[in-house]
């Protein structure tokens, strides 16, 4: 059994967003082979809670279970560990830290429901939580529209937003930045907005703050209930991750990502429709990552064999 750090992962460089982005897309094409059992949460004290995330992965052979948690007051205020398992003999593969997995898997698929459900000729891009999964977010994006000259609204919070842009604009990017005051103001600014916030009391916004032909992707999910009534179509990772939903009857179209991503049902079919991608965070995500981790890691210690 290894056990891998997330200190050990940065440094080893394979947890880079085109990685991410690449195993994001294989995990949805592996979702209907696998068993995805829903997520147990915990919640307690003051807005903390405990997941439980297992996933088995037949093709991979491979099984895991993810446990996440979060506490307000923690820097990262969200953590995460996984095991990782063999199917073929139960044996524990790694114990890895999952943090900055969950960080970037979460923001490689959060951009790849920017590139799938998009307006094509979206320019002006909202984000709102700038911490780990905010940035990670935009590391994919950058991975996928970088030489796009897009303008990037970042929620004023704190000094998030002015470090934000600050490292933005040391990557060169295309892209034009700025910091917008008010969670209606950068809604009302976006053709694509991406809300990476953890805790939302209130909703984000009124009906008529949202653009036709905007694409939200709301990563924690709350504060965008009444987009559930009125949006035109609305996307998921996984049906049963949001079926509990109390609107979810009351969509107007419903859809898993991955059957449009395999080319089983249309994405967005014209430039008017206001869309949601519900992203909630698979444990196949997470269990496809670390059997990618724990396979470099298994080269790293392949003895090398003289010519």
């Amino acid at each position: 059994m290894k056990i891998i750090s997330d200190a050990s992962i940065q440094a080893s460089g394979c947890l880079t967003p085109s990685n991410a982005l690449k195993w994001v897309r294989e995990s949805f094409s592996l979702k209907s082979s696998s068993r995805l059992p829903h997520k147990t949460s915990i919640p307690f004290g003051e807005g903390c809670f405990m997941n439980t995330m297992p996933c088995m992965v037949p093709d991979l052979g491979v099984f895991g279970v993810k446990v996440v948690t979060r506490y307000p007051n923690r820097m990262p205020s969200i953590a995460g560990d996984l095991l990782l398992y063999s199917e073929s003999d139960g044996n524990l593969l790694a114990l890895m830290e999952a943090t900055q997995l969950t960080a970037i898997r979460t923001g490689a698929v959060a951009a790849l429901a920017v590139e799938t459900f998009a307006r094509r000729d979206f320019s002006e891009v909202g984000i709102m939580g700038l911490g780990a999964t905010g940035r990670a977010t935009l590391s994919c994006l950058v991975e996928l529209f970088g030489q796009r000259r897009l303008t990037v609204h970042l929620l004023d919070y704190k000094e998030q937003a002015t470090e934000t842009r600050i490292w933005l604009e040391e990557l060169g990017v295309a892209w034009k930045v700025d910091i917008i005051s008010g969670a209606r103001t950068l809604v009302r600014h976006s053709d694509v907005l991406i809300s990476c916030i953890t805790v939302a009391n209130n909703l984000i916004a009124e009906d008529a703050d949202y653009r036709a032909g905007c694409l939200v992707v709301p990563v924690h999910t709350r504060g965008f209930q009444n987009c559930d009534l009125f949006f035109d179509r609305v996307f998921a990772d996984d049906t049963d991750h949001v079926s509990g939903f109390r609107y979810f009857e009351r969509f107007k179209s419903f859809a898993e990502f991955p059957d449009v991503l395999g080319g089983r049902v249309p994405g967005r079919e014209n430039n008017q429709e206001r869309i949601l991608s519900y992203n909630i965070g698979i444990a196949l995500h997470d269990v496809v990552f670390a059997y990618h981790i724990d396979r470099f890691f298994d080269s790293l210690m392949a003895p090398i064999i003289p010519c």
